[in-house]
């Protein structure tokens, strides 16, 4: 099990997190058999599940790899996901988990589909896309600005 724990700075922002079964996780992957590493960023989805070769159940992504032809799969523990809160602002926290058989991911890419609320008002803001690691908004309730800045991440064995 390998977790992603994301750190970034809050600014009058909480419980960021990765909306809905059709949030795209981008990683990149690296074949844990001869580590062959995939060029373009993949995306994993709750909503997505793949056979297992010989009827062993289902994972979110099933592939083979390009250079040694094994069966690795990955799979999103949905019930790992969680938000990132105002007092885990500038601290690193495990956000999701996910099971690897043979795939490791090794670089993530955040894009849209986060939401968050603001601190104080509970506005929500919704479809944040961090793709460029900082983002920022204005909270018309509290009449202030409000965003999520140096987004950075690592990962981590569970």
């Amino acid at each position: 099990r390998i977790g992603l724990q994301l750190r970034a700075t809050l600014e009058n922002i909480t419980r960021l997190r990765a909306e809905g079964e059709d949030f795209r996780w981008y990683l990149k992957l690296k074949c844990g058999n001869c580590g062959e590493v995939s060029e373009k960023w993949q995306y994993l989805r709750l909503m997505d599940s793949a056979p297992l070769k010989g009827g062993r159940g289902s994972a979110t992504m099933v592939q083979k790899c390009k250079l040694c032809s094994r069966e690795n799969s990955i799979e999103i523990l949905s019930q790992t996901i969680k938000p990132y809160n105002a007092e885990d602002s500038e601290k690193f926290k495990t956000i999701v988990e996910f099971e690897c058989r043979g795939l490791e991911p090794v670089d993530f890419q955040p894009q849209a589909g986060f939401a968050a609320e603001g601190a104080e008002s509970g506005t929500p803001f919704n479809d944040i896309n961090l793709l460029e690691k900082d983002w920022n908004d204005y909270d018309e309730k509290t009449k202030e600005s409000v965003g999520i800045y140096e987004v950075t991440h690592k990962f981590v064995k569970c």
